[in-house]
Parts: C-alpha cells; sequence; structure tokens
C-alpha cells in the first residue's frame, strides 16, 4: 500500500468511526446550540448586558452538556449491562436446559413459516453452536441487540458536540466583550445560530434519510421557538421584577 493509499485508508476508517456517532453528534449539537441560544435570547429579553449573558451562557453550556453527556454514557452503559445480564441468564438456560431452549428455537422458526425436515436441519445448525445458539435467542426471543458502540464515545462525542454548536450564540458576545462591536449584537448572533442550526439540520437528514429542506426548517423552527419563549419570559420578568 503507498503513501496515498494509506492516507485514504486512514481518512476512511476516521469517516466510519464518526459515522457510528454520527447521531450523538447531531442531537447534542441541536441541543445545545438550542438551549444555549435559549439562554441568551432570555437574557436579552430581560435586559442582561453582555458580561452576564456570557457568565450564564458558558455556565449552561458547560453544565447541561457535562449533564447530557453523563445520561449519554450511563444509558448506553446501562443497555449493554442488562444485555449482557440476559446473555448470561441465555447462557445458563443453553446449558441447563437444551431440550427447553431447543424447543424454542423449534417454536420461533416455526412461527417464520419453517416446518418438517427444514425445520428440524434450521434448529439443528443454530443448537449446534452454542454462541450462535445464544445470539439466536438474544435477537428472537428477547428482542434484544447488542450495542457494539463505547458508552464513553458516545458521552464524548455528545458533549464535544454540545459544547461545539452550542458556542456558536455566544461567539458574538465573547468577540464585542474583547473588542466592542457596538451593534446589534442579538441579532448577529441569531444569523450565526441560524447558520449552526442549518449545519445540524443538514446533517440529521443524514441520520433520518428524510429531504435536506425538511430537517432544516424542522431545526430552525424549533430553535427560533425556544429562543422566542426565552425572549419574552425574559421580557416578561424583567417589566415585573423592576416594573
Amino acid at each position: 500500500m503507498n503513501h496515498n493509499e494509506n492516507q485514504l485508508h486512514k481518512k476512511s476508517r476516521l469517516f466510519q468511526r464518526f459515522e457510528k456517532y454520527i447521531g450523538e453528534f447531531v442531537y447534542g449539537g441541536i441541543d445545545g446550540c438550542v438551549t444555549t441560544f435559549a439562554v441568551v435570547a432570555g437574557s436579552v429579553g430581560a435586559g442582561l448586558d453582555s458580561a452576564i449573558i456570557i457568565i450564564l451562557g458558558f455556565a449552561n453550556l458547560l453544565a447541561d452538556g457535562f449533564a447530557m453527556s453523563i445520561g449519554a454514557y450511563l444509558s448506553t452503559k446501562s443497555e449493554r449491562d442488562n444485555y449482557n445480564k440476559h446473555k448470561q441468564e441465555e447462557y445458563w438456560e443453553v446449558e441447563n436446559l437444551p431440550d427447553m431452549e431447543k424447543e424454542e428455537i423449534r417454536e420461533i422458526y416455526a412461527s417464520k413459516g419453517f416446518e418438517g425436515e427444514l425445520l428440524e436441519k434450521v434448529v439443528d445448525v443454530i443448537t449446534s453452536d452454542k454462541e450462535r445458539w445464544v445470539n439466536t435467542m438474544m435477537k428472537e426471543e428477547l428482542e434484544m441487540m447488542e450495542e457494539d458502540r463505547s458508552p464513553f464515545w458516545i458521552g464524548a462525542t455528545t458533549y464535544i458536540s454540545f459544547i461545539t454548536i452550542g458556542l456558536i450564540p455566544l461567539i458574538t458576545y465573547v468577540v464585542d466583550y474583547i473588542s466592542p462591536i457596538n451593534k446589534n449584537l442579538f441579532v448577529i448572533s441569531s444569523i450565526l445560530t441560524a447558520l449552526g442550526f442549518i449545519i445540524i439540520g443538514g446533517l440529521k437528514t443524514y441520520i433520518n434519510q428524510t429531504s435536506i429542506l425538511k430537517g432544516i426548517l424542522e431545526t430552525l423552527i424549533l430553535g427560533g421557538i425556544a429562543a422566542a419563549v426565552s425572549y419574552f419570559v425574559g421580557d416578561l420578568l424583567e417589566k415585573l421584577i423592576t416594573g
């Protein structure tokens, strides 16, 4: 394998690895962008200055992102532990109650339309290998599929995406704090956030295999609704408290 082929192979492996976790990247990004923009909109509605918006935005970004990633990690780990527990139970049943388990295999494939000699052949093939037998029981009887993705990387991808995409609504305020822009910060932030929604909405269509336009519009509308609600709540509370 020459140098160019080796580089292409590495890129292909990286893309395949990213593709496995693209769902977590998309939904982590959507959540990060929506919640952070909602914080910004609520703060603007309440008339808070840029420094407060940055503090609230980053507090939300880091804390909510961490909570979401931990939730994703624990959920995946719990599913994997539950799968392994049931798999060990199936191994015990195959080893200690083979006749009953064999009959269950027969019933499963009989319900699929197999009968007679073909049914018995299928049963013999499946039960001739313990690993195949247990995997079949897990899939057909318990309807459980093994999660082959790392809980750590599911959590990490969620957190990275939440922070990366969720940072977009705050960029304008951070830049303004360092070097004052003195322009419509919320408008600029809204435009950048809309671009973030477009990117992440486009990626969502890759997962759902739906129309790109539909995915983008759904994400934009949901983000817009969340921001509008936050803005008006912030504005209302500010009037109630200071009025």
